[in-house]
């Protein structure tokens, strides 16, 4: 393993223990049982980059080795030692989401350039990479997924994705373009949570329209 593929690969397990926390924590706040909040850790931790690897025809990530499953059972044990804290505190959900996200992305971004495929299609594998996970632990949990909600979430990640692209047509080393695309993912995450940021909501107001159905 040369020295990239062996940061991409630490990358990918600082990411996979970040996201499978914040399923598992979630799970915690549901009670679920200890089988149920492992699979839900391992889905958030492995669902992005599964359907990225199926999408791009390469062999699947997680069923290469052992060490994903076996970090999101790390994850696991992690969560019942220091349930008082990381269950009690929304902030530290909020952290390790995005810390996963931000890592996803630039994951996802590699490998996709690695196949030789262009940088907008890159963007939109970083992006799956990064929030897929978290839109089938929010299904699973019976939540509306934040894929979908008006965080900025999504937009996060396309906005790191079109960040590493600046960087990189202006010649700036893989590094700075990985650490750039990262640092905005999380700093817009940040944003939302410390100045409320969101995006404009589609609204219809149903009532309204009824109210004018009936009056004619």
């Amino acid at each position: 393993m040369n020295i990239d593929a062996l940061f991409l690969f630490i990358i990918e397990i600082i990411g996979t223990i970040a996201f499978a926390i914040s399923g598992i924590r979630l799970a915690a706040v549901k009670r679920f049982d200890l089988f149920g909040a492992y699979t839900i850790g391992l889905v958030t931790a492995i669902g992005g980059g599964t359907l990225r690897d199926l999408l791009l025809d390469l062999p699947v990530f997680w069923l290469q080795t052992p060490v994903y499953l076996a970090v999101t059972g790390i994850s696991l044990l992690t969560v019942i030692v220091f349930r008082r804290v990381l269950v009690s505190h929304n902030r530290l959900l909020f952290i390790f989401d995005a810390i996963g996200l931000a890592l996803f992305v630039v994951i996802g971004i590699q490998k996709t350039l690695a196949s030789g495929y262009p940088m907008w299609g890159a963007i939109v594998m970083g992006t799956i990479t990064g929030s897929f996970g978290g839109v089938v632990r929010d299904i699973l949990i019976n939540e509306e997924p934040l894929f979908f909600r008006k965080d900025i979430y999504a937009t996060a990640c396309i906005a790191g994705g079109v960040v590493y692209w600046i960087i990189a047509m202006l010649g700036g080393s893989t590094v700075f373009q990985q650490a750039a695309c990262g640092l905005t993912v999380i700093g817009l995450r940040f944003c939302v949570l410390l100045f409320n940021w969101s995006l404009p909501v589609l609204k219809y107001e149903a009532q309204k329209e009824e109210k004018k159905i009936e009056e004619k």
